[in-house]
């Protein structure tokens, strides 16, 4: 089953909505990892340029704002501000900002299985 079958129907959601928050988890690894360390990710995960573009737009609104200063205190604040972080794009795609936390183990799960587990735990890295 590929990732966009497993969140549409794990979490009933619809396919935009799986693409645009794929696409902004995405976005976050893409970001904290680093071009080499993502590439290796990108090579697992079916179309990931096309589920990263799906993403909306960065919010700089207060969740985002929120996002940057707990992620900038480190710990498990760090690890809460980066996918809070991601509030306001998941907003936009009509999702709950707690459907982020479901979104997050799909994907490594689903990134594990076709990599392997180094890559399954560089993934993960991307979003502590």
């Amino acid at each position: 089953m590929e990732l966009m079958d497993m969140l549409t129907s794990g979490l009933g959601i619809k396919e935009d909505a799986a693409k645009g928050g794929t696409g902004l988890l995405m976005n976050l690894a893409k970001e904290k990892l680093g071009a080499g360390d993502f590439g290796q990710i990108a090579t697992v995960i079916p179309g990931v340029n096309d589920l990263m573009k799906a993403a909306p737009a960065a919010d700089t609104g207060l969740m985002g704002t929120l996002g940057k200063m707990a992620s900038g205190m480190g710990g498990s604040m760090g690890q809460l501000g980066t996918l809070a972080s991601l509030a306001g794009g998941f907003s936009k795609l009509g999702l709950d900002a707690d459907m982020i936390g479901k979104f997050v183990p799909i994907i490594l799960s689903f990134v594990q299985q076709k990599g392997g587990k180094n890559v399954g735990d560089l993934l993960a890295k991307a979003f502590k």
